[in-house]
């Protein structure tokens, strides 16, 4: 705990906390008023932590949409239990990091989902074809208490510090103003939250180690690489029980299988079932970009085009960032057709009169005779989008000198680099 309190501890945790913004708790203090409150109260908070006395507050339940449907409840600690949550993860991550397994890549420093991708490619070049596709059940939520403390235990010998984290662990959670008494679960949003995970499921990832198994797992998402479909379910079978057994976890039946790799998503991309696969974006993954770009765009119908532009630019520049290990390239093209086209449709709908459809296609460059004829043609926006009119009129050189980016381009942009 005195090197928790540390003034150089403490500062870097400080630093970090203001660096990640992040919304209010439940005393709705933000990270800009953290300072004048700690000049005030932090002598007090460092005795309260080192007498064993702090009790953290409750954490502000949040529910955000899962990207595959569903919603996954978030707990929000207040600016103070971050600063203290962050400064205890910079003393506690260097004491379990070192040992965690090689094939552990989640929330750890020097390692990314970039990297669990690339090891699970390589163990399905390596022939292993079938992978059993393990998905926790409410994972963050079914936490047992007792089973990750007594794994914290394992290296941390400071009372004081057990004991905190446990207050952590039990902190209420406020929904509507009303806050329940948590007894299992570690709420995901609080600095220390993917540290814990990675300590309880440290047990599932030694037990593979020792069966010899090949596999990746990225926080609660685990993947294991083997070669017949009969091991797999073998596998499958006795890693359910273990998870039961040793760490009362459980294993979602309904989300979890035994596939060929290329029918299942790790980390959002999927593979070819060429024998040297071939990563490419899982079909889900794009269909979940499609529906935040169409929300961008609905915005966009009272304004011009080049702030919708500018609006789009930065969403695919960082969903590319993320998928630019892919090596099948087809969705990238796809998805610049289809963007394009929504943007010309969103042209379409913003002349609303027949008499601007024409004047602007005109001023495009068709003739007259074909504009008018596009203009009162009575279709529909999005079939206009399509057509030989619209294509001719604004080609992709013309969003292009708005600023919008090329999948396609960015791609090879960042291979390259």
């Amino acid at each position: 705990m005195e090197k928790i309190v540390s003034r150089e501890n403490m500062m870097a945790a400080y630093h970090r906390v203001m660096t990640n913004k992040g919304a209010a708790g439940i005393d709705r203090m933000t990270v800009e008023q953290l300072a004048p409150h700690l000049k005030e109260h932090w002598p007090r908070v460092r005795e309260e932590l080192l007498d064993d006395r702090y009790r953290p507050k409750p954490v502000r339940g949040v529910e955000l949409p899962k990207p595959g449907g569903g919603m996954r409840q978030l707990g929000i600690p207040t600016v103070l239990d971050r600063l203290i949550q962050q400064a205890m993860h910079q003393v506690l991550m260097p004491l379990f990091d070192p040992g965690f397994s090689a094939s552990s890549y989640g929330f750890r420093p020097g390692r990314s989902a970039h990297d669990a991708v690339l090891a699970a490619r390589a163990h399905m070049a390596d022939g292993r074809r079938f992978v059993v596709d393990l998905d926790l059940e409410k994972f963050f939520d079914r936490v047992n208490h007792d089973v990750l403390m007594a794994r914290v235990a394992r290296r941390v010998e400071d009372k004081r510090v057990l004991r905190l984290i446990r207050r952590y662990l039990q902190a209420g959670l406020m929904t509507g103003g009303l806050t329940t008494v948590r007894t299992e679960g570690t709420p995901q949003g609080g600095p220390l939250s993917p540290l814990l995970s990675n300590i309880l499921l440290d047990d599932l990832d030694k037990e593979l180690e020792r069966r010899g198994h090949a596999f990746c797992r990225y926080a609660d998402d685990c993947n294991i690489y083997v070669r017949t479909k009969a091991a797999g379910e073998r596998v499958m079978a006795s890693i359910t029980r273990f998870l039961a057994e040793r760490l009362r976890l459980k294993v979602n039946s309904a989300k979890s299988a035994v596939d060929r790799p290329w029918v299942r998503t790790f980390l959002g991309y999927t593979v070819t079932s060429h024998k040297q696969p071939r990563l490419r974006v899982a079909a889900k993954s794009v269909g979940r970009l499609r529906n935040k770009l169409r929300m961008t765009l609905r915005q966009g119908r009272g304004r011009t085009l080049a702030r919708t532009v500018e609006d789009l630019a930065p969403i695919l520049r960082g969903w590319m960032q993320y998928f630019r290990l892919a090596q099948a390239k087809g969705a990238f093209e796809d998805l610049d057709g289809w963007l394009r086209r929504k943007l010309r449709g969103l042209l379409w709908r913003q002349w609303k009169r027949p008499r601007t459809r024409a004047k602007r296609l005109m001023q495009r460059g068709i003739d007259q005779a074909r504009a008018w004829q596009s203009a009162t043609n009575g279709r529909g926006p999005w079939w206009n989008a399509g057509a030989s009119h619209m294509n001719n009129a604004y080609r992709a050189a013309f969003f292009a000198t708005l600023g919008l980016p090329s999948l396609q381009q960015l791609h090879h942009r960042l291979t390259r680099a």
